[in-house]
């Protein structure tokens, strides 16, 4: 049997883990709509406000598998609570800082409490449901991750206007406290009996010195970098000695892996197809999820012409779709007690919305045209996050849970991180190529100086942030006529009263001046066109790439075994008291 815990207890324990996962969630997302304010009233340099959110993410995605195999160890409740007070400190201290550096490193401490809430909730309802069972609660947990995507920065935006940028990060403390009370008045321990409690320190300075490398070189890393902005070219120095040190952290956390007596991640469970399989496609997949979703709203504010807030609302008919999928489909395998049928089924509508999206995304695309594609993307991605969880949760012994549910949270997270990054420089690149050979033709007519004063910026090295959150419009055609009319109102000022006194070389030019404001306004046309061109290709190229990634996740898949859910949670069950 499943855990003897009555159902008030069950429903209480996933209350407090929920809440906890939710803030863990929303503070990936929250903070992108209080950066500018943030960055206003600290002071913070271009240069330095990248890390406002890689110093999260970092410590996030490092200690992913260590929190699982302590809470293998230690027990569920034990380090769920440790997380849930290192989140809120950092979370109390990020709203009380006054520097940059401060803001930064509390940063870093709340994403260091953050992975242990990753971590547990998948494997709480691992403790306390069977495999037969889970999937329609992981669903409701993996839904959480698709609506902090729009959820976090409308909290955001809603806070810093009517409070301050502060309340961003205060307003943790007492949900915290919330799901605190019930994690400690109501859930068991969850400890797996004769499990040795130990700590695979040298596995996780191993692990460290690989991921944090890796992460930095991938988040820093740009095809070229303007003055005062954050990173490195890609051939420098700095982003090939990061590589290179993760390189030798690799090595070094494998050898040390096969060799001590209760390794960090246990390299054996990579003989078991299933759970070997299952993480190469969490990893695929996770690629897949970001990729879809960070550059939506780039179309949607440089070429739909929203504003940016604006857009983040449009994101949600994909958001729904992925709560939709998410839970459907954890309703269906309990039902069903089949899960790569469904994994299969999600994969193959995401293929099919990436291929509508690659070959179909036009200038002239509109938002209700998008709001179909969207929920169709959502529907394809739904099942990933807590199927696959599930796969691998299944494939393992009871007491391993934590190690295989923190494995699958690592190998999303990493996948998300790299596939954003390759993709983001993909983008850069087709958006400059585009861009110049669009805008060369539409000013092929047009004056030298007409040009070379309009001319909108190119992007640098195409990076995007993980929140997704869209820049302001670089081209706006609006503004540059107001700026062409009050110049040509300018000349006409000045050539007024000569042509009122009969000059008739006066009276010439200024009749002359309509014309050419005519054809100047008709060149920005043009540019607007091209410039929503560019971005429309640049955007289509994303997602053939993402259909590619997509494909790939699918005949990974394929060779996923299907494993009996299991009825129970095994001979093993924790310690209730």
């Amino acid at each position: 049997m499943a855990f003897e815990l009555s159902r008030p207890q069950k429903i209480l324990t996933l209350l407090g883990v929920l809440l906890g996962m939710l803030l863990a969630a929303l503070d990936q997302t929250i903070v992108s709509t209080a950066g500018p304010a943030i960055q206003k009233d600290l002071h913070i340099p271009a240069s330095l406000y990248a890390w406002i959110t890689t110093a999260y993410l970092v410590a996030s995605t490092v200690l992913v598998p260590v929190y699982g195999k302590l809470s293998d160890a230690f027990g569920r409740r034990r380090i769920l609570v440790i997380g849930i007070l290192i989140f809120l400190l950092g979370s109390a201290l990020c709203g009380l800082s006054q520097t940059t550096l401060q803001l930064i490193l509390a940063r870093a401490l709340q994403g260091v409490g953050s992975a242990s809430l990753f971590t547990s909730a998948f494997a709480i309802v691992a403790d306390i449901f069977p495999p037969s069972e889970r999937g329609k609660y992981q669903g409701i947990f993996g839904a959480v991750f698709g609506l902090s995507s729009v959820v976090g920065p409308l909290v955001g935006g809603f806070l810093t206007d009517h409070f301050s940028w502060h309340w961003v990060f205060f307003v943790n403390l007492p949900v915290g406290a919330v799901a605190l009370g019930f994690i400690l008045t109501r859930m068991p321990p969850l400890r797996h009996e004769g499990r040795k409690a130990s700590v695979d320190l040298l596995g996780a300075l191993t692990l460290s010195m690989f991921t944090v490398p890796l992460l930095l070189a991938l988040s820093l890393g740009r095809r070229t970098v303007a003055p005062g902005e954050t990173g490195y070219a890609w051939g420098s120095p700095q982003i090939l000695g990061m590589f290179a040190l993760s390189v030798v952290g690799l090595a070094a956390f494998l050898l040390v892996e096969r060799t001590v007596e209760e390794p960090l991640l246990d390299l054996k469970l990579f003989r078991n197809k299933a759970f070997a399989v299952g993480n190469v496609a969490a990893f695929i997949s996770g690629a897949v999820f970001l990729g879809a979703i960070v550059f939506l709203p780039l179309f949607m504010v440089n070429v739909v012409g929203l504003s940016a807030t604006n857009s983040g609302f449009t994101m949600m008919p994909l958001t729904l779709g992925i709560v939709a999928g998410n839970i459907l489909s954890g309703q269906l395998v309990s039902r069903l007690g089949r899960y790569k049928v469904f994994i299969l089924a999600g994969q193959a509508i995401a293929v099919a919305a990436f291929g509508v999206m690659a070959f179909t995304l036009r200038p002239t695309s509109t938002q209700g045209e998008l709001t179909l594609k969207m929920i169709f993307v959502g529907l394809g991605l739904g099942p990933s996050i807590p199927l696959f969880t599930l796969a691998i949760q299944n494939a393992v012994a009871p007491h391993q849970v934590g190690v295989a549910t923190s494995s699958a949270t690592f190998f999303r997270q990493m996948g998300s991180t790299i596939g954003v990054a390759l993709m983001g420089t993909v983008f850069g690149l087709a958006l400059s190529s585009s861009m110049a050979t669009h805008m060369t033709e539409a000013t092929r007519d047009a004056p030298v100086a007409l040009r070379q004063q309009f001319m909108p910026q190119q992007p640098g090295g195409g990076q995007v942030g993980e929140e997704g959150g869209a820049t302001e419009r670089s081209f706006d055609a609006v503004a540059i006529k107001a700026r062409i009319a009050e110049g040509f109102d300018k000349q006409r000022e000045v050539l007024a009263p000569a042509a009122q006194a009969g000059d008739p070389a006066a009276k010439g030019r200024l009749a002359g001046l309509t014309q050419a404001q005519r054809s100047a306004e008709a060149t920005v046309d043009k540019m607007a066109l091209a410039f929503k061109e560019a971005f429309s290709e640049a955007i289509r190229d994303i997602y053939r790439i993402t259909l590619f990634i997509a494909l790939l996740a699918l005949l990974v898949t394929l060779a996923l075994p299907e494993l009996p859910l299991r009825k129970t949670n095994g001979p093993q069950p924790p310690v209730l008291e």
